[in-house]
């Protein structure tokens, strides 16, 4: 066995879900249709620079009302694929409830490693803090989600000694986090075959993995998941929440009916839908 039950052909089938799921493209192909509607419907400011490199970039698409919360979306990939602009679909359903929505970019491996596209993530939120008034956005009701390896960027956002890595900034600036079929423990995909790409070593899967990584305080959190998952995403989301529960934090998991991996986003956009009620709960908390 590679690790727990299984051996290296299944450990590899839980993680490769373009393997389990042939009709992927069709998916992507459908966020980047509605996401081009997105954009040219939606108020929007494309491509701000956060750092330094071509990737590190956001779009903003701002709230209709002044001092809007600001909610943070994080795209997956395996931190590997995919792009900003894919995503620019989700903002209109919190657009439209009054919160202005950041959508981040990022360097992909192989030009960068994990350790870079963490630090880079927490650089466009910092970002997003000192940024956030001059687009009608309130710093301090800060909220984030992300899917897939964006799930795993939330957590690593939560872990971060915020005050370590900016002075300015307050210890906790994020006021709800909601983590998508997520990715908690690093050391099954360093044991898969996403390693030959990925090249983690023993020291990188300690430092970034949210599983290893809990904070001692920590915003409300929800972990949402395909009911339609492989069992190593489903165990990472119970995982997860159990330590976090156990760690005294606030967890609670949704598990969405018949979703998968990929879809499973969608219904962010579906009013009423069990996950857009509660990222909008997150972004707006009583």
């Amino acid at each position: 066995m590679v690790y727990l039950n299984y051996d290296q052909t299944e450990l590899d089938a839980q993680y490769n879900l373009r393997e389990r799921h042939p009709e992927f493209q069709t998916y992507f192909d459908s966020w980047d249709h509605r996401s081009k509607r997105s954009r040219t419907t939606l108020n929007c400011h494309l491509n701000i620079h956060y750092g330094p490199s071509a990737k590190e970039t956001l779009d903003i698409f701002p709230a209709k009302i002044a001092n809007a919360p600001v909610h943070i979306f994080i795209h997956g990939g395996y931190w590997q694929n995919l792009d900003k602009k894919d995503y620019s679909y989700l903002a209109e359903p919190l657009v439209s409830a009054g919160i202005t929505t950041v959508i981040i970019n990022y360097d992909l491996v192989p030009n960068v490693n994990i350790d870079e596209i963490v630090r880079q993530n927490r650089a466009a939120l910092a970002w997003t803090w000192h940024n956030a008034t001059s687009y009608g956005g309130n710093r301090n009701q800060i909220s984030v989600s992300g899917h897939s390896a964006g799930g795993h960027l939330v957590l690593m956002l939560l872990a971060t000694e915020w005050k370590n890595f900016d002075t300015q900034m307050p210890s906790m600036p994020i006021v709800g986090a909601c983590a998508i079929c997520g990715i908690y423990d690093l050391k099954p995909i360093q044991l898969s075959y996403q390693n030959e790409a990925l090249k983690l070593d023993d020291a990188a899967v300690a430092r970034n993995s949210p599983l290893y990584n809990l904070p001692q305080k920590s915003c409300p959190l929800t972990l949402a998941y395909g009911a339609d998952e492989t069992d190593e995403f489903a165990r990472q989301t119970q995982t997860l929440a159990k330590a976090w529960i156990d760690q005294g934090l606030k967890c609670q998991v949704v598990a969405v009916e018949t979703r998968n991996h990929f879809n499973v986003i969608d219904d962010i956009t579906i009013p009423d839908t069990e996950l857009s009620q509660a990222l909008i709960t997150l972004a707006k908390p009583s």
